[in-house]
């Protein structure tokens, strides 16, 4: 059965001080909910704090994330950080495929598929993210966008590979904008992924994918979004770095 996930993904933000009291405050929250295994809280954090996040928290009950990994396993690539470095500090996943990748760093699908395979060779679980920008939900090629963007990324990935992955819906237009896709048109998103990954590796496969919905979730509009049949939870940007909100968004989750 697919898992309930909350991931905060804290970008370029906080010292590592401030990330870990951050990551400690979480911690002693989700200490205290009821653990039931269908559900998981995952922190998505600067290179620069893993180590000591992965400290400050209790891994049975906090997640440790990447934000981003290379796409080489060694080798001259200054100021690169590679898959084996990440999992050696006890790190279990790496977000990858950003947008903000994408955008700013020029992440093709091609690279993508290279960083994914690094994920899978030293052990970590990808969180895989796709998503339209504003023009191409406009001009109604976003599912063309979103699938394309899928299946490259998976293209040399087997069934095995895929059960370790996550995958995360992120409009563009809705990253950091205060704008939100509605519940309706997250859902027809996610269910249109469910079916590409359906046909790809079976519905077995695709009904225990976990496919989280990324795009200014907050504690107003977690609720109707986490209710829908597809969403699996959230991939939180602005709302992980305010301790409160985020509690709030993981007792969303849960109910």
């Amino acid at each position: 059965m697919r898992k309930k996930i909350v991931a905060g993904n804290w970008k370029m933000n906080t010292l590592p001080a401030e990330g870990a009291e951050l990551a400690k405050t979480i911690c002693e929250h989700v200490k205290t909910l009821s653990q039931e295994e269908k559900y998981k809280i995952i922190l998505g954090v600067p290179f620069t704090h893993i180590d000591r996040v992965v400290k400050a928290v209790d891994l049975k009950f906090v997640k440790v994330s990447a934000q981003d990994c290379a796409m080489y396993d060694s080798g001259a690539y200054t100021g690169e950080v590679s898959a084996k470095m990440i999992k050696s500090i006890n790190c279990e996943y790496a977000i990858i495929g950003h947008s903000e990748r994408r955008q700013y760093f020029g992440d093709s699908d091609e690279v993508i598929a290279k960083k994914l395979e690094m994920c899978y060779t030293n052990d970590l679980s990808p969180i895989l993210c796709c998503g339209e920008k504003l023009e191409e939900r406009e001009n109604n090629s976003h599912f063309e966008v979103v699938e394309k963007q899928i299946l490259n990324a998976l293209s040399n990935v087997d069934a095995g590979k895929m059960q370790k992955t996550i995958i995360a819906y992120e409009p563009v237009w809705a990253i950091g904008t205060g704008k939100t896709a509605s519940p309706e048109q997250a859902q027809e998103m996610h269910e249109f992924i469910r079916k590409i990954l359906a046909k790809k590796y079976g519905q077995e496969i695709a009904n225990d994918t976990s496919i989280l919905y990324g795009g200014s979730v907050n504690s107003k509009n977690a609720q109707q979004l986490f209710d829908c049949k597809d969403i699996d939870g959230g991939l939180v940007g602005g709302a992980s770095l305010k301790p409160n909100e985020f509690i709030a968004i993981i007792n969303a989750i849960r109910k």
